[in-house]
């Protein structure tokens, strides 16, 4: 094992420092959804208690090869959303956590988000969208429904740390360097999934473009702030998943959602800090536009015409992704295995490629384990280089990148050190880190409310 896990990370490593790398990389991800569902395990009982499928996942991960860890996980807690009465993450009949189109700021609350953006989520969002925190409907409940959330939320995040950390533990995975990766929204994504809702946006994009624009531009300290990671490293990554730019004009793409987006991934570059963009829907009038973002930003595409996408941006960029999750079930044994060999044939050349389904199963009918099985040893078998170690496309180099002015993250509700320090000049600098990681975790857990 100790020889199968020093060949992860040489070839991630290969992967991410511009080189071509002994095979490729491969990135199953399971989540809890279907591991519960090979555990035969109700998915109520196994988002309540993720330990209930830790057997499962170890049975999958000696199943699946894979080069990063086979468990997924699930970030949606039902333990911590019904602590604070969601409508926004609600469990089904069938146990899956679903996502309602929701409004939280109404269209005549624009002007008081652009104020004021966290405090308009505090005062006037979370008490629409998570009905215990509206303190005049439920009041001393109210007081008390973040601090349960966050302890929720904190608990299950624990449980599945335990067992991907058993995994990592039994079978070697690769993993980047701890805290390292975040994620965050593109600022208008997060203006539209919680906040405005799709059709609110779409309305909202024709009729009030001047104050999307401006919502967006005061969204940018905090938004940058949460995908800020903890300890950045060159193997990390800042994970976007973009939703909007399918739906919406090629015209309104590039005025209202591609500016902030564009920076953002910009100033995490010139601080050497890479994104991974989830490229959701079909992207493929945009690439030019995602042709300008920085050297060794992460592409993943769900749709799109592979060999158009690896001869347009793989040299600048390093692609995973596309590979239909469909032909599991659709396929016979033989005809994935050629099917996979086909498409590595058409993304392996020059490396800056980790192989990965167009998108994770939602389910365990979602696949074929047996066609899933043989993909993967594919993969592992046929995606071998003949020429390792030699140079892979552009390299990245993050004085190619200028970082723009960001205004330091401000409002009413945040107190940073200084102003604590007025509160209790008493508490030693020593203590300063502690506070503020405090008062992050709370930010953090704030934005995460509304994804």
């Amino acid at each position: 094992m100790d020889a199968l896990r020093k060949e992860r990370q040489e070839i991630f490593h290969a992967v991410y420092n511009n080189r071509i790398p002994k095979r490729v990389p491969i990135n199953i991800s399971l989540p809890l959804d279907v591991v519960a569902g090979y555990a035969g395990v109700a998915l109520k009982d196994a988002l309540w208690n993720p330990l209930l499928v830790e057997e499962a996942a170890l049975e999958l991960g000696k199943l699946v090869f894979s080069d990063t860890c086979v468990f997924g996980g699930n970030l949606r807690a039902p333990a911590s959303s019904q602590a604070m009465g969601s409508i926004n993450s609600v469990m089904s009949s069938t146990g899956f956590m679903q996502h309602p189109n929701v409004v939280g700021l109404l269209e005549e609350e624009y002007d008081e988000f652009i104020a004021d953006p966290y405090a308009c989520i505090l005062e006037k969002v979370l008490p629409r969208l998570y009905r215990e925190t509206n303190c005049g409907l439920f009041g001393a409940r109210g007081i008390l429904a973040v601090a349960l959330g966050m302890a929720a939320r904190n608990d299950h995040n624990r449980l599945l740390g335990m067992i991907a950390g058993r995994m990592h533990r039994e079978y070697g995975y690769y993993t980047p360097p701890a805290g390292a990766s975040s994620g965050a929204y593109a600022c208008m994504d997060y203006l539209t999934d919680n906040l405005r809702s799709f059709s609110g946006m779409s309305s909202d994009i024709r009729r009030i473009p001047d104050k999307v624009r401006a919502a967006a531009e005061a969204l940018y300290p905090y938004n940058y702030k949460m995908g800020l990671p903890a300890s950045p490293h060159p193997e990390g990554s800042v994970f976007f998943p973009l939703h909007m730019p399918p739906f919406i004009r090629t015209s309104d793409f590039e005025k209202l959602w591609w500016p902030t987006f564009k920076r953002q991934v910009e100033d995490y570059a010139a601080l050497g800090i890479h994104s991974l963009a989830f490229c959701e829907g079909n992207m493929m009038r945009y690439l030019e536009y995602l042709q300008e973002l920085p050297t060794d930003t992460r592409l993943m595409f769900e749709y799109g015409d592979a060999r158009v996408i690896k001869e347009k941006l793989g040299k600048k960029f390093i692609l995973t992704g596309l590979f239909p999750l469909s032909v599991l079930n659709s396929c016979s044994k033989t005809e994935c295995i050629a099917k996979t060999r086909e498409f590595l044939e058409i993304m392996m050349p020059g490396g800056k490629f980790i192989f990965a389904f167009d998108k994770n199963p939602l389910s365990y009918s979602d696949i074929n384990l047996e066609n899933l099985i043989a993909v993967c040893e594919t993969v592992r078998d046929y995606g071998v280089y003949d020429n390792p170690g030699t140079a892979a496309g552009l390299p990245f180099a993050k004085e190619d990148y200028t970082h723009s002015r960001v205004p330091p993250f401000t409002s009413k509700y945040y107190r940073n050190w200084e102003a604590y320090k007025e509160l209790y000049p008493e508490t030693p600098e020593s203590a300063r880190s502690k506070v503020e990681e405090l008062e992050e975790q709370l930010l953090r857990f704030v934005y995460s409310l509304l994804l």
